[in-house]
């Protein structure tokens, strides 16, 4: 792989076949569209099967044939876990195979609620970040913002929100929103303390983060649900509140 690249983002994809291949162009078409840093994206599938992982090296192979053809410092792979582990185990996989020169490393949600427009509106502002080592999107309903979800998802959100809140004092708005770029130096030492694999790497990671003195922003995005949701309706809403405990009592 050529390099060194500015920023690291990985997509964590599970059964992604048929959402994946958009979000891919779109993030192609948007990084030949204008200058950004030098970015490497790297698709890590988390033991999809048969055909979603056909579609996804299809859509990886097509990706990267772009960005070639046109001379890009952009560059995008796929690695495949061979079994399902969770986001936040297919987010560190991505990672442990990340650039070691790379100053940012990130992940963006493969679903594809961030838009590609969205994705590399907040990686070009890495450019002009020297006071901040987190940037984080956030689902705030704000003047020049979009956000369309369910009532009942955003209710969720916002309780998993203020018990998060309450838990860890992070003074985050929303600290699952699925496009996070985080200052290298600062979080390649914690990589060994993450332990979490799936939603709840996002919470954990900005707690040590915190704790390792890490200056966060939270840039408001536009955000819409693209349907398709793997979440199951109070179960998945049980199963964080679990996981929210069990994350106070090793962290705290």
């Amino acid at each position: 792989m050529p390099g060194p690249f500015a920023v690291t983002l990985i997509i964590p994809a599970y059964r992604e076949g048929n959402r994946l291949p958009g979000l891919l162009d779109g993030l192609v078409g948007e990084a030949l569209a204008a200058p950004a840093p030098a970015a490497e994206i790297i698709i890590v599938d988390d033991g999809s099967g048969a055909p979603d992982i056909e579609h996804e090296r299809a859509a990886t192979r097509k990706a990267a044939a772009r960005l070639e053809d046109a001379g890009s410092a952009h560059r995008v792979r796929l690695l495949e876990a061979p079994e399902n582990r969770g986001k936040g185990a297919a987010i560190r996989t991505g990672w442990s195979c990340a650039d070691p020169a790379a100053t940012w490393l990130g992940f963006l949600d493969a679903d594809g609620a961030v838009s590609a427009r969205e994705t590399w509106r907040l990686v070009r502002m890495l450019e002009s970040s020297a006071e901040i080592d987190v940037l984080a999107g956030a689902r705030v309903l704000m003047a020049g913002r979009a956000i369309r979800r369910s009532l009942v998802r955003h209710l969720q959100g916002r309780v998993f929100a203020t018990l998060a809140e309450r838990a860890f004092q992070l003074g985050f708005y929303d600290t699952q929103c699925g496009l996070k770029l985080v200052r290298a130096a600062l979080l390649r030492p914690l990589l060994p303390l993450l332990r979490e694999d799936r939603w709840l790497l996002d919470l954990e990671m900005l707690v040590l983060l915190r704790r390792a003195g890490a200056r966060f922003r939270e840039e408001p995005i536009d955000w819409s649900d693209p349907g398709g949701s793997k979440m199951v309706p109070g179960l998945d809403a049980l199963r964080m509140a679990v996981g929210l405990w069990r994350l106070r009592r090793r962290l705290i």
